[in-house]
């Protein structure tokens, strides 16, 4: 008997994800969107167009006062746009809904669901998705799809006083080495070139796992990885830093010699306030000991400015300091007032102009620094990963390079040998303070 077809079944809505903050978001984002089409469901990534069927899912940080704000107003456009019939539906999910729920609900009451971080399962059944088990590992790349943030760990344990992460992540867990190298062979078998190794915490990582840190063998096992030719660690602490790392980047040639590593400050009164677990001394002890194992690499940090009770002279010591160490990278925040942190029952005392100010005086430091390194690049060959192609040039990144955040290499779009997700070698022609100009080498 033949089966008469049936043309008028309701298809299902698209859904449109929305990424907003670090980049743990956008491998958040990512997995949310594989298992999202491993049910057959249409889903993209910050879409334009939008259409009256579609389900908006937007994954929020709730980091500081300026990235909650994005997402507050994120989250009220969207809910403008459904008011108006223009979408179906709104959920939230991410840090913000994470730490403020019971606020968003009462004061943004149109959004049809909130969900935290850990909530994956429960929102996946409200847009009629189900969680495949099957699919750990697997995602949908936002990124270009030669490299990948590759997260490692969720939460932290460490105690830093003005960090409301742990709040928003709860604990640090490790993930298994096993699937994370499973992990690895699905992405270099999709073409994934680099790992982007992200954790709250990547010095942490095993302790609660293996009862150690763990951080080398894994590096070990996901160097061994065939087709990722680079591995690159951001997110390293300080305190405890697994020295054993170091060993494995000198050993393997595809772990790039790369650290980014946040200090905070440097000031022995405002590390201690901190609750950062080391001294002044010791971290200076910390990155001599780093550069001397690794003579060529580079260390990208962060700084915090306008913490409660930094004087002149904390920061003119931070100031000397940055110009001593000649950081490869660097970037600077004003602190953040956060509530529920052990730093919100400090006086917030520094005016939010000087603390604009002293981050302003530290990259002004940190161009010049980066201007002169950049100048002994020039007449060199580094290995270059191309990203993208903008305005007439191909743009990449050597091992020394992070995406967005670090310096980026600039090739003349009209040669037959550089492509979007390929390695060449460039020779540096000219440079300034944050870019590289180099011609490829046939």
């Amino acid at each position: 008997m033949r089966t008469k077809k049936i043309n008028n079944l309701p298809s299902k809505p698209r859904v449109n994800v929305i990424t907003l903050g670090c980049s743990k978001n956008i491998h958040d984002s990512e997995v949310l969107m594989g298992q999202l089409r491993g049910n057959q469901m249409e889903v993209v990534h910050e879409a334009n167009n939008i259409s009256k069927n579609d389900i908006v899912v937007i994954n929020t940080c709730g980091f500081i006062d300026n990235a909650k704000q994005e997402s507050i107003d994120t989250i009220l456009q969207y809910s403008a746009l459904k008011e108006e019939g223009k979408l179906e539906k709104v959920i939230v999910t991410g840090c913000l809904s994470e730490r403020y729920k019971p606020e968003l609900e009462t004061e943004i009451p149109n959004v049809d669901a909130y969900f935290g971080t850990n909530d994956l399962q429960q929102l996946l059944a409200s847009v009629g998705a189900d969680y495949k088990h099957e699919l750990l590992g697997e995602r949908m790349l936002t990124t270009p799809s030669h490299y990948a943030y590759f997260k490692i760990a969720e939460g932290c344990n460490r105690p830093c006083s003005f960090c409301a992460i742990p709040l928003m992540r709860g604990k640090h867990i490790s993930k298994p080495i096993e699937d994370l190298v499973s992990e690895a062979k699905h992405l270099a078998k999709n073409g994934t070139k680099e790992l982007i190794l992200i954790a709250q915490d990547l010095t942490y990582y095993g302790l609660d796992l293996y009862g150690k840190r763990n951080l080398a063998d894994l590096l070990r096992n996901l160097s061994d990885v065939e087709g990722i030719e680079w591995i690159r660690l951001q997110y390293a602490y300080p305190s405890g830093f697994p020295m054993d790392v170091l060993d494995v980047m000198n050993e393997r040639q595809n772990i790039c010699n790369y650290l980014d590593m946040p200090l905070q400050h440097i000031a022995d009164n405002m590390l201690k306030s901190m609750r950062r677990g080391i001294t002044k001394q010791k971290t200076i002890d910390l990155v001599n000991a780093i550069r001397d194992k690794v003579p060529n690499i580079a260390l990208r940090t962060t700084l915090i400015c306008g913490y409660p009770g930094e004087t002149e002279q904390d920061f003119a010591e931070m100031m000397e300091w940055v110009e001593r160490t000649r950081f490869d990278r660097l970037g600077c925040f004003t602190y953040s007032h956060e509530e529920k942190t052990h730093a919100f029952s400090l006086v917030d005392d520094v005016p939010q102009e000087e603390k604009e100010s002293r981050v302003e005086q530290i990259m002004e430091i940190q161009q010049g620094i980066s201007y002169e390194i950049n100048q002994e690049k020039v007449g060199n060959t580094y290995k270059v990963l191309i990203d993208r192609v903008e305005e007439g040039y191909f743009i990449g990144r050597t091992e020394y390079d992070s995406p967005e955040v670090d310096n980026e290499v600039l090739i003349a779009a009209n040669n037959n040998y550089a492509a979007v997700g390929r390695f060449v070698d460039v020779h540096i022609d000219r440079a300034e303070d944050f870019d590289l100009y180099g011609t490829v080498k046939s």
